[in-house]
């Protein structure tokens, strides 16, 4: 069982580990709140159980109906394994995981929701959050090593229970994407083949950098932005409709949501990622795989992607001129474009793997249920005849 707050994040986050289940045979749960996603989700082999409260919002009084939706959950499908993922999730679920008696709980900490440099309220919170949180679980499967440094020197869980995960996209799937369909695709968008275009994939929120990158790209001669993503109105810091309507009237494309990434990265000719906040961002590990050139801001998540002047470079946090520069440079120059993705291509073949990052996951699994001696025989292990390549 896989527990996540909307339903985007078990598709579009968690859809490797998802279909690794079903191949080995096993009978797998998604529970999230209910929402687009679910009918891909389901069709992966997965079964959705809906939290018809649950909400990205802080919201406590949404927010306990939630727990409560997934404590009756819980207690009536009795899952072998509960994984959970997201920081309110990961609160309550690894909690009310552990009261209802399940076996093996396991918990992602896909960035820690405060960094050193925040507010000291802000990191009083959180870190208490996930004592609390890191105490009720078997298992934490942290995404980036500086998380992990900084789990253990607050100790926030049992140092036997930290594992650091990594994190991994389908390396052939974006390294090898349709040439005609990226062509098209530039056309649909009205880019000139002379002109360089410079994408960002995520969702429009100001914590993902887009109102700095909009306008550190504003009069950028020689290049276009492009966005992919959609809105996240359940965010407080959601983009204003103005706002895109006066990036759209100056030349901005708002590509929205699409399914067709590999082909999108390979008609950027730059990748930018401007977030304020990341745990080990899966856009930026895609761009590099497509073998692309970054710009990305200095921080955590971020800068296990990027070393600056090697595959990309750093430009600090909120930093319009800073990011402007760096694009300036990159814009003017291919041979620096050409050797950056080059070395984004070869980082990703090395470090990026997904298929090494679901068999830790499983390699988990497996350890904490022999640790626990709590689940039956052949629960975790078992597994029908695996494809050599999970790829689609």
């Amino acid at each position: 069982m896989h527990l996540t707050t909307v339903d985007m994040s078990l598709e579009l986050l968690l859809a490797p580990i998802l279909d690794e289940a079903v191949l080995r045979g096993h009978e797998v749960i998604g529970v999230s709140a209910p929402g687009p996603f679910v009918e891909r989700v389901e069709a992966r082999g997965v079964r959705h159980v809906a939290l018809p409260s649950s909400t990205r919002r802080f919201d406590l009084l949404a927010d306990l109906k939630t727990a409560l939706e997934f404590w009756r959950v819980v207690r009536r499908e009795r899952p072998d394994v509960l994984h959970t993922h997201n920081p309110k999730p990961g609160l309550y679920g690894r909690v009310l995981g552990r009261l209802a008696g399940v076996p093996v709980v396991v918990n992602t900490v896909h960035g820690l929701y405060a960094s050193p440099d925040d507010r000291p309220l802000k990191r009083a919170v959180v870190y208490a959050a996930e004592f609390v949180g890191g105490h009720f679980s078997h298992a934490e499967l942290v995404h980036n090593p500086e998380d992990l440094g900084l789990m253990r020197r607050l100790r926030l869980a049992p140092r036997r229970n930290l594992h650091l995960l990594g994190s991994g996209v389908a390396i052939e799937r974006f390294a090898n994407p349709d040439a005609e369909r990226s062509a098209a695709l530039r056309a649909e968008w009205g880019i000139a083949p002379d002109e360089v275009l410079i994408g960002t994939v995520g969702r429009l929120v100001a914590e993902k950098g887009i109102p700095e990158l909009l306008e550190a790209t504003r009069g950028l001669s020689g290049a276009r932005l492009v966005v992919v993503g959609g809105p996240d109105p359940d965010k407080p810091d959601a983009l204003v409709p103005a706002v895109l309507a006066e990036a759209e009237r100056r030349g901005v494309v708002l590509a929205g949501f699409r399914s067709d990434m590999a082909d999108v990265y390979g008609a950027f000719d730059v990748f930018v990622l401007a977030s304020h906040r990341e745990g080990f961002p899966l856009s930026g590990m895609e761009a590099a795989a497509a073998g692309l050139p970054i710009v990305t801001t200095d921080i955590r998540g971020c800068r296990q992607i990027v070393t600056d002047g090697l595959n990309g470079l750093l430009v600090p946090v909120s930093s319009v001129d800073a990011l402007r520069r760096s694009l300036e440079r990159l814009v003017g120059d291919r041979a620096l474009r050409e050797r950056l993705g080059a070395a984004s291509a070869d980082r990703a073949r090395e470090e990026f793997d997904e298929r090494a990052v679901v068999d830790r996951v499983f390699h988990c699994y497996e350890e904490v249920a022999d640790r626990q001696g709590t689940i039956r025989q052949g629960t975790i292990r078992r597994r029908t005849n695996r494809p050599a390549d999970r790829r689609d």
